[in-house]
């Protein structure tokens, strides 16, 4: 979108119920209605990469429902992201559920189209599995990246039954392909039993940093955030959130919950707080919404997806305005 362009926003719900007409998120116009975006929200309805309670091949869709609800102005960061910049709904990636690398080789492939159309990306899973390949094709385009990688689990585990592409070892298979910057990695929410002591020795050697639940619960979101920034520092930054990164309270919707979690409301706080951050592109990943219930887990996904394209749009905006 050209600078002199007005972003074409979403449909007006003073107007037109919100319950009424098609499920893009945040009943934004369709990529294909636009042309281009700044800001692309895709789907990837894949969870062939699980290890435990399949489903979140339906929260793409799911997280889009609950985006009716969503408003044009966001007062927690003091900006209306789809005035900002052009947002719009990509649609789907579909991609083969019984064939991980040939799927893998699909996302790959379509992130490259849309990041070569000048778009950010804002993915919605599908499970863990997806973040490889996006990383892949942003690691293309900006070089090897930081990440901030929200999860109750650290996803850098060698193999699950000799599988090398699984929802549990997308990190370990980004460091060893050289895509992640390593001075510039860390886990958010992490908690829980793990197979040993080796799996934190592993992940440190890796070069990630780990804040676990606790810490964000003892120190607070604030310093959470504090911290985080200055370890990105002025990085291409991509953000992985692993919806189970929340306690089951706030998201029961997952594959594989885990007690002890964040809350909704730090996660988002901590997420403002990253707002100065150079944020390229994002995802949010494994809402299973057969597990859930009142929308709870898709409600808190879409506020969260919400928040990251906020982010990217006052970004965008920024620029343009330079």
């Amino acid at each position: 979108m050209s600078s002199n362009e007005t972003p074409r926003g979403p449909v007006d719900s003073s107007r037109i119920p919100r319950y009424a007409g098609p499920a893009t998120f945040a009943r934004l116009p369709r990529l294909d209605e636009v042309g281009t975006a700044d800001v692309a929200v895709v789907g990837v309805p894949f969870d062939s990469g699980v290890s435990y309670r399949p489903g979140a091949r339906f929260g793409g869709n799911a997280i889009r429902e609950a985006s009716r609800l969503l408003r044009p102005y966001n007062p927690a960061q003091d900006a209306s992201p789809f005035a900002l910049a052009q947002v719009a709904d990509g649609g789907d990636i579909a991609v083969n559920p019984f064939n991980i690398n040939e799927a893998v080789e699909t996302i790959e492939a379509a992130a490259d189209d849309l990041l070569g159309t000048g778009a950010r990306l804002m993915t919605l899973g599908g499970d863990h599995t997806i973040a490889l390949p996006l990383l892949r094709s942003v690691a293309k385009k900006h070089g090897p990246v930081a990440l901030l990688h929200f999860d109750a689990h650290l996803d850098t585990w060698d193999t699950y039954f000799g599988a090398e592409y699984t929802h549990g070892t997308p990190f370990r298979r980004a460091v060893e392909e050289g895509i992640l910057d390593t001075s510039a990695l860390s886990h958010v929410g992490t908690r829980g039993p793990l197979y040993g002591k080796q799996d934190l020795t592993d992940d440190e050697k890796m070069g990630f940093g780990i804040v676990t639940s606790s810490d964000v619960y003892r120190r607070g979101a604030d310093e959470i955030a504090d911290q985080l920034r200055q370890r990105i520092g002025d990085r291409p930054l991509y953000i992985s959130i692993d919806i189970d990164c929340l306690d089951p309270a706030h998201a029961p919707g997952t594959g594989t919950p885990e007690a002890g979690g964040m809350t909704s409301r730090e996660l988002l706080e901590i997420l403002r707080g990253l707002a100065s951050c150079n944020l390229v592109s994002a995802d949010v990943v494994e809402v299973a919404p057969a597990y859930d219930h009142a929308e709870i887990t898709s409600v808190a996904a879409s506020h969260t997806a919400y928040e990251l394209t906020t982010i990217m749009s006052r970004q965008i905006a920024e620029a343009r305005a330079k």
